[in-house]
């Protein structure tokens, strides 16, 4: 008796897998290319289906979300339902084991899924509100998904460049300190090569400098006994 429960709870599981798998699929095709109704509709020059088609495509959206969860939760009880029975062997414990990580997989592809769904409807909004404050004109509201993206890239490509000239920018300065220290280098070395031929030079200089030194201490000696010999008279 509990075989039978047993086999029927799976045969019951296994098929809501092969419906949640067929589900997610087309719940991952409108998720990520809801507007191709919208875009057959311009492509037939019909404006006012063009702007509907996309309200269209959320409602399915939403009711097959759902649906799915439904799904998920019905699947759920029969995984629990499976737990509860008394265990029959290893075989089954893998084979629950199985349907509950079949579950958690397809859990994860919804939430996936609806996510991705989420912050594409949220960026065009973004989009087609930044038209709106720009232009001031409700016509934007009215723009395809197709210029939206393409002003998007046009901006992106704008960027790009101003950031490519701003590198380049940046690789001509490194260029050109690089090469101003190599000429400091260069004429550090001269200096040096200079001193090193010409040691007689160097001594000179030095002594020129230190001859200065003592002129220079000899005239304020000169100067601060003048200064106290009129100090002196002066007091006197």
């Amino acid at each position: 008796m509990v075989g039978s429960s047993y086999d029927v709870l799976r045969k019951q599981a296994r098929t809501l897998e092969n419906e949640i798998d067929l589900k997610l699929v087309a719940f991952s095709k409108i998720g990520a290319g809801g507007s191709s109704i919208s875009s057959s509709n311009n492509n037939s020059g019909n404006n006012n289906s063009a702007d509907t088609s996309p309200l269209l495509g959320e409602h399915v959206f939403d009711s097959l979300s759902a649906e799915i969860e439904q799904m998920l939760e019905k699947l759920s009880s029969l995984n629990e339902s499976m737990s509860e029975l008394p265990a029959t062997g290893s075989a089954a414990m893998h084979t629950l084991q199985r349907h509950r990580e079949i579950l958690q997989g397809y859990r994860q592809e919804f939430n996936k899924i609806y996510a991705n769904h989420t912050m594409r409807i949220e960026r065009e909004e973004l989009l087609r509100g930044s038209g709106l404050a720009t232009s001031g004109s409700p016509s934007i509201s009215g723009l395809s998904r197709r210029e939206m993206y393409m002003k998007e890239s046009g901006h992106l490509s704008s960027a790009g460049n101003m950031v490519n000239d701003q590198i380049n920018i940046a690789i001509e300065t490194r260029e050109n300190l690089h090469a101003q220290r190599q000429a400091f280098k260069r004429i550090q070395t001269r200096f040096n090569d200079i001193s090193n031929r010409f040691p007689l030079i160097s001594s000179l200089i030095q002594r020129i400098n230190i001859k200065k030194r003592r002129d220079s201490l000899i005239l304020g000696a000169v100067i601060a006994f003048c200064v106290i010999l009129l100090l002196i008279y002066a007091f006197n």
